[in-house]
């Protein structure tokens, strides 16, 4: 009876906390306002969130706004930058807050937060490059918050919008005891931070491009232990996403690859069906594509898309990729 009701007192506490996620800063004295500075975009708090920029010797016919992926950081597109900045098109990368060299690296900055950080970095590009189309692109964590950003009353002041295998894998996605664990993980352990279990290692794979994924191994300022209030918030976010991936208003195109074993075809599946078919939304089915696709192997074929549609969101994919409902309904058929 007494460890019945030391564990009931648990839950009940448990209940009345919230996951921690950190707080805006306080700008220094005289702070002046949003700013790029050499290498960091200076957001509304003061906040510097490091980029990197890889821009054409000319000018730029298009500019990319890129937004990383779980526990990533900006060099996420070392590879897709180049090869844009090669046919006109100018590419600013940035360290998530949380992430990378941004603040807070390790802890959770909240959905609100991050959308905000998205809003003022669009702002600032816009005002260096006010007469190019902007897109934003987000690959899987970085798709989601451009999902909500652009699903919120205040949108960013860009044109498109590009999902690199937007992560949507939501508490409404998740099997029953992997929600309630996760739950009380994040209230009772928030600040443990665990590393992904040998199986999953072993296991799933987030590309085939071998190369990278060593890369990323040896990456020091890559994440590879997350807190449980981190997985929480982004289960959070991944949530949001799916809900409101209908909400975008901007033209749309979502990639997403047949091998994806990170954001499986159910989440992505519910995604697509709450979003109910916006005029405004394209996707596109890559069948050699696995999660990261602009680090794939065939990830050129995915640049070569990307940029086809740049200020012309209704142009013919070079790839010729089909829909994504029609593959995963094929899919099921053939099940």
């Amino acid at each position: 009876m007494t460890r019945a009701f030391a564990f009931i007192t648990l839950l009940l506490l448990a209940a009345c906390t919230s996951p921690y996620v950190q707080p805006p800063l306080m700008p220094a004295v005289g702070f002046s306002g949003p700013r790029i500075e050499q290498a960091a975009f200076v957001v509304e708090d003061g906040a510097r969130l490091p980029y990197r920029r890889w821009a054409p010797e000319g000018q730029p016919r298009a500019v990319i706004v890129a937004l990383h992926g779980m526990n990533d950081h900006s060099a996420a597109f070392r590879l897709a930058g180049p090869w844009w900045a090669e046919h006109q098109i100018a590419t600013y990368a940035y360290d998530q807050r949380g992430f990378g060299a941004a603040p807070g690296r390790g802890t959770w900055a909240g959905e609100g937060q991050m959308v905000g950080d998205l809003r003022a970095v669009v702002a600032l590009v816009r005002a260096r490059h006010p007469h190019l189309p902007i897109a934003v692109v987000g690959e899987s964590m970085g798709g989601a918050v451009a999902i909500s950003a652009f699903a919120s009353e205040r949108p960013p002041a860009a044109d498109q919008l590009i999902l690199l295998a937007p992560a949507v894998w939501g508490w409404s996605s998740q099997s029953l005891p992997n929600r309630a664990s996760l739950w009380l993980a994040a209230r009772l352990l928030g600040d443990r931070a665990v590393e992904p279990p040998d199986w999953a290692v072993r296991d799933i794979r987030a590309t085939d491009n071998l190369i990278e994924l060593v890369t990323n191994g040896n990456d020091p300022r890559f994440i590879r232990t997350t807190r449980f209030d981190t997985l929480s918030g982004l289960v959070d976010l991944m949530e949001s996403a799916s809900v409101r991936l209908g909400q975008v208003r901007v033209p749309t195109l979502l990639m997403y690859g047949a091998h994806d074993q990170i954001i499986e075809r159910v989440p992505m599946r519910r995604a697509l069906d709450r979003s109910g078919e916006p005029a405004n939304l394209r996707t596109a089915w890559y069948p050699d594509g696995w999660h990261l696709l602009n680090r794939d192997l065939q990830a050129e074929v995915v640049f070569g898309d990307v940029a086809a549609i740049l200020g012309a969101p209704d142009a013919l994919l070079p790839s010729g990729a089909g829909d994504v409902r029609e593959a995963l309904n094929d899919e099921i058929f053939r099940r």
